[in-house]
C-alpha cells in the first residue's frame, strides 16, 4: 500500500518541473505557459529507506523491492475554476481521487517565468487555491443536502447521517473554514471520507525555491513556514530545479552534488517522510534469501490486516506473525540470530504493527 499525492498549485509555480525530476521522467512537459499540464500525469517512484538495504545485506537478499508512492501531477489553477474558470472542472475532479493534496507555492524571484497573477505571494497562492477548493466543496454539499431531503424525511438511517456531516461541513465552510477543520467521531469516520471533500484532504505545502535557497529558504517560505503552523499543517522547501538536476546523476555524483550546495538529502526524502507524516503510515519489511521488501501501512493497523497488504488469503487465513524489531534484526545478525536471542515473538490477531518490524506471516489457505 501506498498513497497518491496530487501535486497541486497555480500555473507557473514549478509543479510539472517538480514531478519530472521526482518521477525521473519527461511526462510532464513544463513550460512557461499555463495549462501545458493538460491531462494528469501520474507517476511511481520507489520510496528510499535505508533499513531495506541493511536488511537485505544482512540476509543475503538476491533481490531488493521497495515500496512505491503515486504523484500526481495536475492541471493548474486559476481563481474561478470552482466556476469551471481554465481547467476547473477537470482539475477538481482529478483532485478528488487523491489521498492527499501538495500545494506546490512559488518561493522564487524569476523575471523571466511569469506568475499568472502578476506577483509573488505565496500565502495568498494558497489562499486562492483553499479558496477556489472550499467554493467548490459547498457547491457539492448544497446539492447533496437538496437530494437527500426526501430519504432524510423517510428515515432512512444513512441518509440523516450524511445529513448532519453534511450540515457539519457547510457550517465550516460558510465560515471559510476547510472541511478538514470538522471533528469527526470514529464511528463517523467512513461516512465523512465517502462524501470526497475537496478540503477534507491532508494538506503539505511544498515550498519551491532558487538553487542558492534550497538549504536555508527564504522570506517566502518562512511566511509559509508561519501559515501551516497556524493551519495545523506540513511543510517542506524544495529546489525543483535541483531535485531535476540530480536525478539525472548517478547515486554517487548525487551525493556530492547535494554536499556541495548545503544539503544532507534529497527533497524527494524530505517529500516523502512529510507524506508518509501526513498520512500517517509506516513501513513494515519481509526478508529472506530471495527479496527482502518494504510493505506500506497505517499506522495502528492489526497483524491480519497489514497481512492482507500482501494478499487477501494472508489476512482470511492468519494465524500468527512471527516478528522481529528492525533494530534486533540487524544487532543480532539476522533472523536466526533473533531467534536464538528471544527476540523474534509469535504475535496473534490483536498485535498492531510497528514501524520497522521484519515479519513473517503464518496462514491457512
Amino acid at each position: 500500500m501506498g498513497f497518491r499525492l496530487g501535486i497541486v498549485g497555480l500555473p507557473n509555480v514549478g509543479k510539472s518541473t517538480l514531478f519530472n525530476a521526482l518521477t525521473r521522467t519527461a511526462a510532464a512537459q513544463a513550460a512557461n505557459f499555463p495549462f501545458c499540464t493538460i491531462e494528469p500525469n501520474v507517476g511511481e517512484v520507489a520510496v528510499p529507506d535505508a533499513r531495506l538495504d541493511k536488511l537485505a545485506a544482512i540476509a543475503g537478499s538476491k533481490q531488493i523491492v521497495p515500496t512505491r508512492m503515486t504523484f500526481v501531477d495536475i492541471a493548474g489553477l486559476v481563481k474561478g475554476a470552482s466556476r469551471g474558470e481554465g481547467l476547473g472542472n477537470q482539475f477538481l475532479a482529478n483532485i478528488r481521487e487523491v489521498d492527499a493534496i501538495a500545494h506546490v507555492l512559488r518561493c522564487f524571484e524569476d523575471g523571466d517565468i511569469t506568475h499568472v497573477e502578476g506577483r509573488i505571494d505565496p500565502v495568498a497562492d494558497a489562499d486562492t487555491i483553499e479558496t477556489e477548493l472550499m467554493l467548490a466543496d459547498l457547491e457539492s454539499v448544497e446539492k447533496r443536502l437538496a437530494n437527500i431531503t426526501r430519504k432524510v424525511r423517510g428515515g432512512d438511517k444513512e441518509a440523516v447521517q450524511q445529513e448532519r456531516l453534511l450540515k457539519a461541513a457547510q457550517a465550516a465552510l460558510e465560515e471559510g473554514r476547510p472541511a478538514r477543520t470538522v471533528s469527526i467521531d470514529a464511528e463517523d469516520a467512513r461516512a465523512w471520507k465517502n462524501l470526497q471533500l475537496l478540503t477534507a484532504k491532508p494538506v503539505l505545502f511544498v515550498c519551491n525555491v532558487a538553487e542558492a535557497d534550497a538549504a536555508s529558504g527564504n522570506d517566502h517560505t518562512a511566511r509559509v513556514a508561519a501559515m501551516a503552523a497556524q493551519q495545523g499543517n506540513a511543510h517542506v522547501v524544495i529546489s525543483a530545479r535541483i531535485e531535476e538536476e540530480i536525478s539525472q546523476l548517478e547515486p554517487d555524483e548525487a551525493r556530492l552534488f547535494l554536499e556541495e550546495m548545503g544539503l544532507h538529502e534529497a527533497g524527494l526524502d524530505r517529500l516523502i517522510r512529510a507524506g508518509y507524516d501526513l498520512l500517517h503510515l509506516e513501513t513494515y519489511f519481509t526478508v529472506g534469501p530471495k527479496e527482502a521488501r518494504a510493505w506500506t501501512i497505517r499506522q495502528g493497523t492489526s497483524a491480519p490486516r497489514a497481512a492482507g497488504v500482501i494478499h487477501g488469503d494472508f489476512e482470511r487465513g492468519f494465524i500468527r506473525a512471527e516478528t522481529i524489531a528492525y533494530e534486533d534484526f540487524v544487532n543480532l545478525g539476522g533472523e536466526q540470530g533473533a531467534r536464538e536471542a528471544g527476540k523474534m515473538r509469535a504475535e496473534g490477531k490483536g498485535y498492531v504493527v510497528r514501524d520497522g518490524d521484519v515479519m513473517h506471516f503464518l496462514f491457512n489457505t
